[in-house]
């Protein structure tokens, strides 16, 4: 096992490390370290689903690892004989090691005692499907996984928050499909449009979703990561902007499509993240790569925040003070406005939801329920009927009126 090389970095992860380690310690003569590296192995494995078996366990992370040959795969490249050799014999290894019984550790261990002690054992079970094949029908297959899913971390999740100059995975992203958010058809095709191009390899934009509360913007983008599935998406906060070189540096070489979100973006003056995203949307030193694009919602079009007095102050040359607050909306290639929608837009979106609920034989109280709820709250949304459909559906369930 620590002979590994291509798939070296699996003894980072949990079960394989934990093996490794108990391997280890079946040779020393300390009891207290053997017992505790089993204990360790055994917990591990507890925390695991309950279908997933020892094999499988110490097996899986072939599929996550980020190496010279995952990535060369993900990426469509040519898998030199040298690396392919040694992914080859890395893999053998794991395969005879996922083999190895309980049992067979405790009699050849330098602690026999240990097989009195009535320790829990696992169940050794089948490697993953990948690893059940022919040599070279194993590489095969590895290949079209990583080409399908990518490598590393992205392989295992596809949904990321950048924030203190890490990387950390949405364990639970949020499911909203495309087919979910209701109305504003026209905009939702342009940028599905734009990122279609994109995941394909063609020309396309930086896009600013701007406009009215409530209305799906940012929901627009989270729907695109179902949409996608080679798509993968990083949340951004505003303040992080100044270190997107350093996000950079991490996804420039990687064969998967990134698309860094922005939500509720705007500035003030005196906000220096402002140069910063100017930067990086076109002029800076750290150029944003080819599979990187930055997809950002605003209420705001013009994302400077800007006063009767900053036109009406006394700098000489005003109206380069105004084209400034305007040149970072400019810099989006791509910038798609939602409004408000008037009354008959609004009561369309109940009725869609609606039917989508299941509800429609409710459709005309629902109606009449859904512009009182909508004045109640100063205004008429996308988000405002989504609100009022699921607290209608809640009372219909439980008999009660909508009215």
């Amino acid at each position: 096992m620590a002979s590994l090389s291509v798939y070296r970095g699996i003894l980072e992860r949990s079960v394989p490390e934990a093996f490794f380690r108990l391997l280890n310690a079946s040779q020393a003569n300390q009891p207290e370290t053997f017992l505790t590296a089993w204990g360790n192995l055994i917990a591990l494995l507890g925390q695991k689903n309950a279908d997933t078996n020892f094999a499988q366990a110490l097996t899986e992370p072939v599929l996550y690892d980020e190496n010279a040959f995952s990535v060369a795969a993900a990426s469509g490249k040519e898998v030199s004989s040298l690396i392919e050799a040694a992914a080859l014999r890395d893999l053998k290894i794991l395969t005879e090691l996922s083999a190895i019984t309980p049992q067979e550790i405790l009699s050849g261990s330098a602690f026999p005692q240990a097989a009195e002690l009535n320790l829990p054992c696992w169940e050794n079970g089948q490697v993953i499907a990948q690893l059940q094949q022919e040599p070279q029908a194993c590489l095969a297959q590895l290949k079209s996984f990583y080409a399908q899913n990518g490598c590393g971390r992205f392989a295992r999740n596809r949904a990321f928050i950048w924030r203190n100059g890490m990387l950390s995975p949405v364990q639970h992203p949020d499911p909203i499909l495309l087919k979910d958010l209701k109305g504003y058809e026209l905009q939702r095709g342009m940028v599905l449009e734009n990122t279609s191009s994109f995941v394909q390899g063609l020309p396309a934009n930086n896009c600013l979703l701007y406009g009215d509360r409530g209305t799906g913007k940012s929901s627009t983008v989270k729907a695109l990561l179902h949409e996608f599935p080679s798509l993968r998406l990083i949340e951004m906060p505003k303040a992080e902007i100044p270190h997107f070189p350093d996000l950079v540096e991490i996804l420039a070489g990687l064969p998967m499509k990134f698309i860094v979100f922005i939500d509720d973006l705007s500035f003030s003056r005196q906000d220096d993240t402002y140069a910063a995203l100017k930067a990086v949307l076109e002029g800076g030193l750290a150029a944003r790569p080819e599979n990187t694009l930055i997809y950002a919602t605003s209420n705001r079009r013009h994302l400077l925040r800007e006063t009767f007095s900053d036109r009406e102050g006394d700098e000489i040359h005003r109206v380069d003070t105004i084209q400034e607050s305007l040149s970072l909306a400019d810099r989006f290639g791509l910038s798609v406005r939602f409004m408000l929608p008037d009354k008959a837009q609004y009561l369309d979106i109940v009725e869609k939801l609606a039917h989508q609920h299941g509800l429609s034989e409710h459709l005309p109280q629902l109606l009449i329920g859904a512009e009182r709820f909508a004045l109640e709250r100063a205004g008429r949304s996308p988000r405002c009927a989504q609100q009022y459909v699921r607290l209608a559906e809640s009372r219909i369930r439980q008999g009660k009126s909508i009215l």
